[in-house]
């Protein structure tokens, strides 16, 4: 049992706390584990109260404190609603977790706009209006702790970096995410608070499925790998920038998806 992600600056005692959407499952899920076994408080939210309930349970077991809220990213006052509960709950954001996503499949010709409004209110506008409410806080904890900072992590895709066929409206949608992230850095990281967009190919997780009859799952990115990744981002110091890191498959096409 871990507890020790005291930090640094901080009372005697005092663990960092993040809050971690899409944390029921996938890599949110990987990323809320890993934050636990590091020994930081948790926040954690997803549309499914139940799942979250018994991931909020798993999660105790490390020893922190786990606060779930159950929202909906495409909510506006859902999102309200959950960064006020962490807020609540914890008094300070050292680590904010972007893993909230959907995506589907289409071509850039006849990609239907309901999916397409879909993907932009839960993947950009739902994560620029939890940005926005969790930004005090975040630069209130980086004034407590300005060697380490605060950090915004994104779940992003390469497909927001390098065009996928079928996937123009997702790698649009995370594109804007990156692009938001940048925003970020260029806007608060002298106020010691830093986003990065981690960038992969599919990783091995239930949103991958839909591809299996073409990419074996064990050819893809595990999510161990991504959330090794995440967590080396929350331990550099605040002089540190990464604005973001792209994880590709191995293979003759690095830049595909």
């Amino acid at each position: 049992m871990n507890t020790r992600a005291v930090t640094a600056g901080s009372p005697e005692g005092e663990r960092s706390a993040a809050l971690v959407t899409g944390a029921s499952r996938g890599i949110g899920l990987g990323i809320a584990q890993g934050l636990a076994r590091a020994g930081h408080d948790l926040t954690i939210t997803a549309r499914d109260a139940g799942l979250l309930e018994k991931t909020a349970d798993d999660l105790r077991s490390w020893g922190v404190r786990v606060h779930p809220v159950a929202g909906d990213m495409a909510d506006e006052d859902d999102v309200r609603r959950i960064a006020h509960a962490h807020t609540g709950a914890h008094r300070r954001l050292d680590v904010l977790v972007i893993g909230a996503g959907v995506g589907s499949a289409g071509a850039v010709g006849n990609a239907p706009m309901r999916r397409f409004d879909k993907q932009f209110a839960v993947n950009v506008r739902g994560p620029l209006v939890l940005l926005q409410e969790a930004l005090p806080l975040l630069r209130e904890t980086a004034a407590r702790n300005p060697a380490r900072g605060a950090k915004v992590i994104a779940l992003a895709s390469i497909t927001g970096l390098a065009p996928e066929p079928a996937l123009s409206a997702y790698g649009a949608s995370k594109a804007a995410l990156i692009s938001l992230c940048r925003s970020v850095n260029a806007e608060v990281s002298a106020d010691a608070v830093s986003a990065t967009a981690i960038c992969p190919g599919y990783v091995d997780t239930d949103m991958s499925a839909w591809t299996h009859d073409r990419i074996d799952p064990t050819d893809m990115i595990r999510v161990e790998d991504i959330v090794e990744l995440a967590l080396a981002v929350t331990r550099l110091s605040a002089r540190a920038v990464v604005p973001e890191m792209v994880v590709t498959r191995p293979g003759e096409r690095p830049w595909r998806a």
